[in-house]
């Protein structure tokens, strides 16, 4: 038995920013690609982008940029405010991870 924990940020009323979206970002900046972090993620490169769009929106600031050039190094990565963010967001996630073990095993132990 172990508890489970979802947790987002929202930006407004509707739009959610969780675990899931945060690796959507890491997987853009290994794979130097939203095509190929939406494949990985086996969802739509429109909707990806979509959601980029809409994220960028609501936060006011920009989460991904393209890499200028051609070849390999070509594509996107994430914006240093984009970085920080998701720094800030795993930050705050392992601490309330952290909490909620703590908790559990005193109720639970």
């Amino acid at each position: 038995m172990k508890p489970k924990l979802r947790v987002w940020v929202t930006f407004g009323d509707d739009l959610k920013f969780g675990d899931g979206r945060a690796r959507l970002l890491e997987t853009i900046e290994k794979r130097g690609s939203l095509r190929r972090a939406a494949e990985e993620f086996e969802m739509s490169y429109r909707n990806a982008w979509g959601y980029l769009r809409e994220l960028e929106a609501a936060a006011g600031f920009k989460f991904v940029e393209r890499v200028p050039g051609g070849g390999p190094r070509s594509g996107m990565r994430l914006t240093r405010a984009g970085r920080r963010f998701l720094d800030r967001y795993w930050k705050f996630r392992n601490g309330l991870d952290g909490a909620v073990k703590r908790a559990f095993d005193r109720s639970f132990r």
